[in-house]
Parts: C-alpha cells; structure tokens; sequence
C-alpha cells in the first residue's frame, strides 16, 4: 500500500563547485553548520539516513543503525567526461516521499514470500550543477539510493560515491570474484575490493556494503582514499555513456545488523530493489540438482540419466568441449563436435536429451563466450529445439558498460526462447533473479574447482552470499574432498549452506555405468559409490519456503536451517579450530513430533566417507549439541512425523 506524495521545499543554499579539464559534480564531506538536510528513516525506525547541504560547503550523507553510526559523513556524486561549464549553484528543490508496505512471492527462492516495506524520498535538485536526483529508501533490512538523472547524455568518467567507516574497522575483502576471501583492516585495503563488503564496526555492529540492480551501467567495486583512511570509493569498471534506457546509476546500498548471521537473513533487500518478474509464463522454470557428465560420451550420458532418476536429480549437464574447443574462436556452438583434448567420444548428445526427455530429466548446455558473442541468437533457438532444458554462459565479459548490458540482454533473449541460465566465472549478482527469474544461478564465488578449505567457504557465505545465489559446483568423491577441503559431511551441509536454485551436487564424480578406462574431470577415476548418506542429496530441496541463518562468524563457523514443505534441512560448518554448537530446535512447530537425522563426521567409522548416521526424535523443545573438530559439518534433516 502507497501513501500520497507530499512536497517539501526547503530554503535554498547556493553551494560553489569548481571544475578544471572535467565538470566535476561532487558531493563530499558536510560541516557541522547544516541549516537545511533530508532524513529518512526506515519504517521500523532502526535505519535512519541524513542527507545534508552543508550550508554553502558541500553536501554530504550519513547512515545510522539502532543509534550507533554505520556510515559517517560521506560524498556523494558524479564526474562528468568533457564537460565544458562549471558548477555555479546547487539547490534543493523539493522532496518527494513514499512509504510503501507490501509483500511478493517469487517463483523460487529462500522463502516462498519477501517483505517489500520502505519509506522513500526523491531530494530534487536544481541549479547548473545538478545533473540529476537522489532517490533514497530505507527499508527494514538496510539503506539504498541512487542518482537519477535529468538529461540522459554525456558520458559518466568516475562516481564519486563515499562510504566512511571507522579505518580501524575489519573488512572481509576479495580482490576478484573468485579469489580468496583475506580478513584486514579497512586502512590496509591497498587494492579494489568486489562488492558486497562485510565490514565489522565493533563487537556487535556489521555492516555490509554493495550494489543492486545493474542492468545497463558499470559494474562498481569499492577501493580506499588513501588520503581518508576509513573511507571507500566507487570505483567503475568502464565510463558511462547515458541515454536511451541508461538514465539512473544501480542502487548503492548500505545494511546493518548486530551478528552477521542477519545481514545474511536479509538479503533479499537486494531482490526488492529490482523490478518485478517480466515473464508471463514461468511453467518452464524448474529448480533442482544437477549431476555433470564428465566424459563427454552417450554412454556417460545415458548413466548420468539413470542416476538422476534414481537419486531424485532434476538435469544434467554436459560442460565445454561438446561443440569443440570451447578457446577456439572457430568452434561452432551449432554442432556437436567433440574436442578431442577432452574425450575421445563417441556423443550423440540428441539422442541423450531424447532419452532424458523420456525420464523426465532435463538437460542443461555449457557454451563459452567465444561462440556466445558471435552466435548468441543462433544458438539460443537451436538449443530450444533440441529439447535442451537451460544453458550456462561460460567466461563472459563482465564489468564494463557495454558488457553489462550483453550479458542482460543474453538472458532476456534466453527468456525469449524459455531456456534457464547459469553464468559462470566472475558475474555476481545484484537481484537480476527478481526480474528474470529463468537466471537460476551464477558462480562469481570460489568454488570447489578452487578446494577451498572449510574457513574459506564459510566466508563466502557471510560475503558473497549476501549477493544471491552461488553455483559452487559442489563434489562429493572427487579426491580434492579429503586431500584438501575438509570432510564429506562438510560437502553435505554445503549444499544447504550455499543457496543456489541449480545445485550441483556431483561436479566431479561419474556415476556406476559411465565410461570406464579414463580419468574423469577433476581427477576422479572412481565411479560414485552408493554410500547411505546419498540419502541426504536424494532428499534435498534447493528452493525453500523459509531460511533462518541461527548463527556464525566469517571464517570461523555456520549454521543455517531452511524449510521445504514440513521438512528442515540444517547444515553446519567449522573452520581450522572447530566449535562446540548448540541448536536450538525452537523455529519447529510447537506440540508437533519429528525425527530427526543427523550426518557427521566419524574419524573412527568404518564407512568409506566417515560419515556416521544417527536418527533421533526431537520437538521444538529440543536442541541439537554437536562438537564440531577442525573442518568438519553435521548435515540434519528433520522430517514432521
């Protein structure tokens, strides 16, 4: 529901702005003298955001959370390329402000319905230097806004966007998408850093730093002011050109909470600032686990299928080298045509999407970016008319403007044809899902290609997770479990741990009955092995109807519990020290029975895995008191009777 817009117009203060060989219009730190400002605050009243004039120095922002200050008086701005006439005044006009309190169901998520409540305010600029507005809200779950601009031409050279923080603050950083995650001072930040940002301020205050809703603009990434400490800048991968559809910047958003765990919880904010579902008719977007084909082969096909009816997957997937070498400029994405580097074949890969068909199991196609760009439109027909069910973008050019919009351009079309998507290597998403809901998932995360270790996973989950949906090409047998990353129980509870509508469960492992004789992908030479706790990955669901984060520190441990119909799913994770944890069973319902089963790891189990099962029945008195060693997990499932 929307109350009236209402109009306030405050005094006017003429603010002088210089510019030399650019036009500069920049919003930096405010003095204490402020006569006139904007403040906004979240519907709840936690969140509260001040926009001030600075009386004749410069304007300037500032966020609080629950009292405590988050963000301190930061800049704001544009600077524009070939600007020819200097900034003389800036006023505010008027200010315009909304209150919206809804709700929206998604067609697939971390629950089956998201809050929508925010107050907005549009501050209205005037004067020569004033390209554009300020469009803010405050929501329940943190603080966006963005520039909106009133003449869409010119071109955009830098955002001057601040964020300060105390510079003693410590930051979670990663310089790409899918490096490692490095814990450091914010004053020590000597690179740019991916976005979101987690930033603890204190003992009990986080906050987290990113942006939303990049459709058509420049990706931004954050780096420090080397001569302001504690303050961050936007930095922007390429110059914007505006006009046509690019009028206004994505949202830059700023959340805050006392545990980490809730920043977490609440990051559906990003999915609330994007549009709502463009697509009429959503029948053919189905989630599910996915298994990969490893040996590029019909007989590693059809045994892929097989195995996906019996343990309750929903697709496979073939990766590069199905239509050549995926690096060669001239591999054609319109035939099949094995690279010979990666099998010696033989794959009648219509006749596998065929027979999948026939067993209900759909059929996902990699295609790399080489042939995308040339052949996007050509391809996306072609694959529809095979029957095959999605396509993963693979390698795609992010970060500039013009690559920005390709790549968002790619997923309308693949709507256009009902194919899901799943962009792999360094895309991060920004709650495009929202939108076109047929982008199931993304990696832009480090993933099991790169074994990380338990500490480093756990990270990603407070970091990069607050992002949406991460494809972490997850493996069970593959060696790389046991030699480097932590314990298979830890696989088990990944897989609920790491949302991601597309979960591959089995990114290196051959099943029974695939083509024996080669090494498969990832350095697995075994076929999988029907160990009892493939119980646990036949039963997982990977969209929820609710999630609760109940506890965790980046690097150290995690513990999150979804809900699918009356079954929860619990996965939890310990870093290099291990951890005592409690689990408090009170989100059950109340008066009803459970049962519950527990997977964890048994360093004295004669299993193959170590991987001990236990059944217990529980109620939501109950709590689950676990010993976590270094780099274990304990998956449980809990099943109303």
């Amino acid at each position: 529901m929307r109350k009236n817009k209402f109009l306030r117009r405050p005094k006017k203060h003429l603010i002088p702005i210089f510019s030399f060989f650019a036009f500069v219009l920049l919003f930096s730190c405010s003095g204490d003298n402020n006569t006139e400002s904007v403040n906004l605050t979240s519907p709840d009243n936690k969140y509260s955001f001040t926009f001030n004039t600075g009386n004749g120095t410069s304007p300037s922002y500032q966020i609080s959370f629950e009292g405590q200050e988050v963000i301190a008086s930061s800049g704001l701005g544009v600077q524009m390329e070939n600007g020819t006439q200097a900034v003389s005044a800036i006023e505010i006009e008027a200010v315009e402000t909304d209150e919206v309190n809804s709700s929206w169901k998604p067609v697939y998520g971390e629950k089956n319905s998201y809050p929508e409540n925010y107050k907005e305010s549009l501050i209205k600029l005037k004067g020569e230097g004033a390209l554009y507005n300020l469009r803010v809200r405050a929501y329940n779950e943190g603080v966006a806004f963005r520039y909106e601009f009133k003449e869409v031409k010119g071109s955009i050279d830098k955002e001057l966007t601040e964020f300060s923080v105390s510079p003693t603050a410590t930051a979670w950083s990663s310089v790409r998408a899918q490096s490692e995650i490095s814990k450091r001072k914010v004053s020590e930040l000597d690179t740019v850093v991916e976005r979101p940002l987690l930033v603890q301020l204190k003992d009990s205050l986080f906050t987290a730093i990113g942006e939303a809703a990049l459709v058509d603009y420049a990706r931004m990434k954050l780096r420090r002011d080397l001569n302001k400490s504690g303050t961050l800048v936007s930095e922007l991968s390429s110059k914007v050109v505006l006009g046509n559809t690019v009028d206004k910047t994505p949202w830059r958003f700023v959340m805050a909470a006392k545990r980490p765990a809730q920043l977490l919880e609440n990051n559906y904010l990003l999915l609330n600032l994007n549009e709502p579902n463009k697509i009429s008719d959503t029948s053919y977007i189905r989630p599910g686990k996915i298994i990969r084909e490893t040996t590029l082969t019909t007989q590693g096909g059809m045994a892929c299928v097989d195995f996906a009816v019996k343990h309750n997957l929903q697709y496979i997937e073939f990766d590069a080298g199905w239509y050549g070498n995926e690096y060669d400029d001239a591999s054609d994405a319109t035939t099949i045509t094995i690279d010979p580097k990666r099998s010696k074949g033989p794959l009648d890969l219509l006749n596998v999407i065929e027979y999948a068909k026939s067993k209900n199991v759909g059929v996902v196609l990699y295609v790399n970016r080489r042939a995308l760009e040339k052949q996007l439109d050509e391809v996306l027909p072609l694959l529809k008319s095979w029957g095959v069910s999605g396509i993963k973008y693979g390698f795609v050019n992010v970060g500039p403007q013009e690559w920005t919009v390709w790549l968002h351009d790619a997923v309308r079309k693949a709507a256009e044809h009902e194919l899901m998507v799943d962009i792999h290597d360094e895309y991060r998403p920004t709650g495009y899902s929202r939108t076109y809901p047929n982008l199931m998932t993304q990696e832009g995360i480090r993933g099991d290609e790169e074994s990380p270790e338990n500490g480093e996973v756990i990270s990603t989950i407070f970091t990069r997770m607050i992002a949406g949906a991460g494809d972490q090409t997850n493996c069970y047998f593959a060696p790389r479990v046991e030699e480097k990353m932590g314990s298979h129980a830890s696989q088990l509870a990944k897989a609920v741990c790491i949302y991601s509508p597309w979960q591959f469960l089995y990114w290196y492992d051959r099943p029974e009955g695939s083509k024996p004789g080669e090494e498969g992908a990832g350095g697995t030479k075994e076929f999988i092995q029907e160990v009892p706790e493939l119980a646990w990955y036949d039963a997982l669901p990977t969209t929820w109807d609710d999630t609760r984060v109940l506890d965790g520190y980046p690097g150290e441990y995690a513990i999150i519990a979804r809900k699918s119909n009356n079954d929860w799913f619990i996965g939890a994770l310990s870093g290099s020290t291990g951890k005592d944890i409690r689990i408090a069973l009170d989100f059950l319902d109340a008066g009803k029975a459970y049962e519950a089963t527990l997977y964890s790891d048994d360093a004295n189990s004669d299993a193959r895995t170590k991987v001990a099962i236990e059944t217990r029945k529980v109620s939501s008195k109950d709590s689950i008191n676990h010993t976590l060693l270094a780099k274990n997990g304990l998956a449980v499932h809990i099943r109303a009777l």
